[in-house]
């Protein structure tokens, strides 16, 4: 906006008002500092390198079968269903520390949605537990 104004001598001067641009080129910068810094999080998980590799068979050592359903109760341990995840999570960091050296083996349903078994996973990074199979078809 073009303003005039006076000086001191009473002579008018014309110039630009940079405020309103200021007060946007402000917004946007505050804008992208808040949204830039979005944290990722990740998950690290060693697939298969290629489609031929081989299935290992279960074995018969002490093992907890955690099982993620299409349909709420999404979550099961050993059999036994859970309606919340605070309850299956309890039953399961239990029964994870009576037997430490058991493998935690998930089992997906092929129709469940990600967001339980992300879940699921979340909880095993927290006890940091590395030592788990998953199930999937082949």
């Amino acid at each position: 906006m073009i303003g005039l104004e006076q000086d001191d001598a009473g002579a008018s001067i014309t110039g630009l008002d940079l405020t309103p641009l200021l007060d946007i080129i402000f917004i946007v910068l505050v804008f992208l500092l808040l949204t830039a810094n979005t944290q990722l999080l990740s998950l690290a998980i060693e697939v298969p390198t290629e489609s031929t590799s081989e299935l290992q068979a279960l074995s018969q050592d002490n093992h907890l079968t955690i099982n993620v359903m299409a349909s709420p109760p999404f979550w099961a341990l050993d059999g036994e269903e859970y309606q919340d995840f605070t309850h299956f999570e309890q039953a399961f960091i239990s029964n994870f520390k009576e037997n430490p050296d058991a493998k935690v083996i998930i089992a997906a349903d092929k129709e469940a949605q990600v967001q339980p078994l992300m879940t699921l996973l979340a909880l095993m990074q927290r006890q940091q537990i590395s030592n788990t199979q998953i199930l999937m078809e082949p």
